[in-house]
């Protein structure tokens, strides 16, 4: 990356704590372009995507001579081809994938799949295929909509982070947010620790020795971690030899066998273990004597492990080191070894043109064989054989626990999906029993997160049905009556529910009047109000200044109930009774000269003191069914008692009208004081 014009605001802090900034910058930075790219359509993924892919064919060749020059491993040529399928055959295998809003729909099942953004995906790139494998990561995350962060290995930091800046120019011509790709400056193992467990990333794609990987799953984050390959590979007499040769030296010319799928084995039937060996020689294979054989197990083999300094290097540098010398150009060395484990010291992974040699006596002394090399450091990962018996492939098909067998064809390239129709990919899963969380090879699938929509069965109701009384016929209940909840007949809820009282109405919404007082309360002189435009243009005309007597303005202290205290003991309100059964209780207010006033939706009665004037006699009939009070659609009229009660325990629900302005409620306590 460039380097800023402005002032570094880190520099001069501790280098630990400035690359655990650095990681807290990134993933920000990365989050922030992601929540850009969740709303793209999926034309608008595949062209940023596109575009990725095009940078990363057009800067192949430059990037694998930079991966080379700076860690020393592979070779030049291998690594462009690397570029090439980290690229173009990564997106050449994802390009048609739907992974946006609907990705399928059954209409005969009513299940739907819909894709979203996983996130933050932080990935781990390795020293090995550090370029092709960063490309590789960006594009497929990028695919699901998805930000990246990038930790790569300290000792290929610069050609990943050219790698890096590859993508992001690429996103951002394409119109894309450039932090989609965001990749670490200075790493540290800390860095990349807290960037596994930081909060923000959502998942983890981690490829490197078995130690990061662990590291990878104990972080608390879900992880696509791939583990270390211990691959045998396997001649029958069956086999083509000259094939099965020429595909092993091809295997292990390819990038000098830094591919964790590349053969480490070679597990030979004894009938044809000569001729095969021959052959291998005609190809520039160097077979070890035991005095060199015995060179290369001290130098390939470092306290049970890979001395990480033959990484990726060509024979004759291999055998230079070792202490012995071979032509330059030869493709291969081969050293028998008598057994599998920690007496045999290149039985163990070896990236690099060296593999041990094990004669059996036929394919079953094979198989055994093979499965104690996948034990000792390549379960899960990858197998090779090379045979025509169908017998001999199934029994290997069947029993070995890898998962990914190559036949008859190179492991390397076969693996990654290169020379075969396996998914094209940098990061091959290992299964459950390796620790992986899954066997298959990692593309952008695995990035999208699938939502499922489910419409019920057709047959349902009758599958409920027969389940139901299945149950009860086991239950021993002969009767079959439904259990309560189900719905079915003869629910005990479904029979409640019929003898059930109606509920009561829905509470009405809140008065949008200005209402400033209770008409219950009487007060002495008039309650002083400010009543808005609305109110004051409703209101009737008053009389001119002068025209009565004026009145003090009413206070708590003046303002007095005009009912009685209410009874110790009272009954419930009644809501249910039509209006002409309840106003038989107003009839009493009839004859003292109080008159019935209709509210907004309810009846009322007013107990307020009236002019005298004639009043109707007391016998005279009750008002018609909603003719004085709206009727029972309407409302209902309350008893002198039920008032009483509801003024005593009204709070801030008053059944005559809000309280707000009413001088009798405290709004402290939303209580009245009345």
């Amino acid at each position: 990356m460039a380097e800023l014009a402005h002032p570094n605001p880190l520099k001069g802090i501790d280098p630990d704590l400035r690359a655990l900034q650095e990681v807290r910058d990134a993933v920000a930075a990365a989050k922030a372009a992601q929540k850009v790219a969740s709303a793209w359509s999926q034309a608008t993924t595949d062209k940023v995507c596109k575009a990725m892919a095009d940078a990363g064919v057009r800067a192949a060749a430059d990037l694998a001579r930079l991966a080379v020059e700076e860690t020393g491993i592979g070779r030049v040529h291998y690594k462009v081809l690397k570029n090439l399928f980290g690229a173009e055959g990564t997106w050449e295998s994802i390009k048609d994938e739907r992974t946006v809003g609907f990705l399928s729909k059954d209409e005969r099942t009513g299940v739907y799949e819909v894709g979203t953004p996983v996130g933050v995906v932080a990935g781990i790139i390795p020293t090995t295929n550090p370029t092709s494998t960063a490309l590789f990561k960006a594009i497929i995350s990028v695919k699901g909509r998805n930000a990246i962060v990038i930790s790569p290995h300290p000792r290929a930091k610069r050609c990943i982070g050219e790698t890096a800046e590859v993508m992001r120019r690429a996103i951002e011509r394409a119109g894309g947010p450039p932090d989609l790709v965001v990749c670490l400056q200075n790493p540290t193992i800390e860095s990349t620790g807290a960037l596994m467990k930081h909060r923000d990333i959502a998942v983890i794609l981690s490829t490197g020795g078995a130690g990061l990987v662990k590291a990878a799953y104990s972080s608390g984050k879900p992880a696509y971690g791939v583990g270390p390959g211990n691959v045998p590979c396997y001649v029958d007499r069956s086999a083509k030899l000259a094939d099965a040769a020429e595909a092993v030296v091809a295997s292990q010319s390819f990038d000098n066998a830094t591919l964790c799928c590349s053969e480490q084995a070679l597990v030979l039937d004894r009938p044809i273990a000569d001729k095969f060996m021959g052959l291998m020689r005609a190809r520039g294979a160097h077979v070890c004597s035991p005095d060199e054989r015995k060179k290369l197990e001290r130098y390939a083999n470092v306290d049970g492990h890979m001395n990480p300094d033959i990484v990726g290097l060509d024979p004759w540098r291999v055998a230079e080191s070792a202490g012995f010398h071979v032509p330059q150009a030869t493709t291969v060395l081969l050293a028998y070894q008598d057994g599998v484990g920690p007496a045999h010291p290149l039985s163990i992974e070896i990236l690099c043109p060296l593999l041990s040699v094990h004669v059996v006596d036929g394919w079953a002394e094979g198989c055994k064989v093979a499965k104690e090399i996948l034990h000792y450091g390549g379960l899960g990962h990858t197998l090779a054989v090379h045979a025509q018996d169908n017998a001999v492939l199934d029994a290997f098909f069947l029993d070995k626990p890898a998962n990914r067998i190559i036949v008859n064809g190179p492991s390397s390239m076969g693996a990654v999906g290169f020379s075969t129709h396996l998914m094209p990919s940098m990061s091959l899963g290992c299964g459950p029993q390796a620790g992986n969380i899954t066997s298959e090879n990692i593309t952008a699938r695995h990035l999208v997160n699938v939502k499922r929509v489910a419409l019920p069965r057709r047959d349902w109701k009758e599958l409920e049905r027969r389940a139901h009384a299945r149950a009860a016929e086991l239950l021993g209940n002969k009767d079959g009556g439904a259990p309560r909840g189900s719905g079915l007949p003869g629910d005990p809820g479904l029979e409640l529910g019929a003898s059930a009282r109606p509920l009561p109405a829905p509470p009405s919404p809140p008065s949008s009047t200005n209402w400033a007082g209770n008409p219950v309360f009487q007060a002495e002189g008039p309650v002083s109000t400010a009543p808005t435009k609305s109110a004051a243009a409703s209101a009737p005309a008053r009389p001119a200044p002068g025209a009565e007597r004026a009145a003090p303005t009413a206070t708590a202290a003046t303002l007095q109930p005009k009912v009685g205290p209410a009874p110790k003991a009272f009954s419930a309100p009644r809501f249910t009774e039509y209006a002409t059964h309840a106003t038989h209780a107003t009839h009493a207010t009839h004859a003292t000269g109080a008159t019935h006033a209709t509210g907004a939706g309810v009846g009322v009665a007013r107990v307020a003191q009236q002019p005298s004037a004639p009043s109707k006699p007391a016998q005279s009939a009750p008002p018609a069914r909603g003719a004085a009070r709206g009727g029972p659609e309407l409302g209902m009229s309350l008893s002198e008692g039920e008032i009483r009660t509801m003024m005593t325990h009204a709070g801030a629900g008053c059944p005559l009208g809000p309280c707000k302005g009413c001088p009798h409620h405290d709004a402290t306590t939303s209580s009245c004081c009345a």
